[in-house]
Formats: structure tokens, sequence, C-alpha cells
């Protein structure tokens, strides 16, 4: 994570456009005033998105960690997608 003030953030805009793209960088854009803002991609964002909605659901995030465990531990099988 890379904090940058206003000033900065926006002579360079393009070039921390392309730091958070291209890197994955997460820019925290200081003010002098207070209310700071995050630059992230949109990538990320989305994820971040998807992460809190399957996390919202907690039978279907106890469900996905328990088949996680289930994989990392071998018990994971392998089968065909056919047109059933």
């Amino acid at each position: 994570m890379l904090a940058v003030n206003f000033s900065t953030a926006r002579e360079n805009l393009k070039a921390y456009c392309d730091r958070v793209n291209d890197e994955i960088e997460t820019i925290v854009i200081t003010r002098k005033q207070g209310g700071n803002v995050v630059m992230l991609s949109e990538a990320e964002y989305n994820n971040m998105q998807e992460n809190l909605f399957v996390r919202r659901d907690k039978k279907a995030y106890a469900r996905l960690i328990k088949s996680i465990g289930q994989l990392k531990a071998g018990q994971g099988k392998v089968r065909e997608l056919g047109d059933d």
C-alpha cells in the first residue's frame, strides 16, 4: 500500500492508475481536511465485492471453508462434466 498526498496524485494520476492496475498496488490519497480516498483497480474492487457477498451467507461460507479443508486433506474427487 502506498500513500500519496492529493496534489502528488493529481500531478501523476496516469502513473498511479498504471501502477494500481499493473502492479496490483493500492494507493491511499491523503487530504489535508481528512476524508482520504483509496484507489484500487476494478479487478481488486470486484474481488472484494465477491468476497463480501460470499461471506454474507454464513451457511454458504461454512460449506466453502469445509470444502477447502477437504481438498487440502486430499479428499477431493475428479469428475467429468457432461451434458446431463
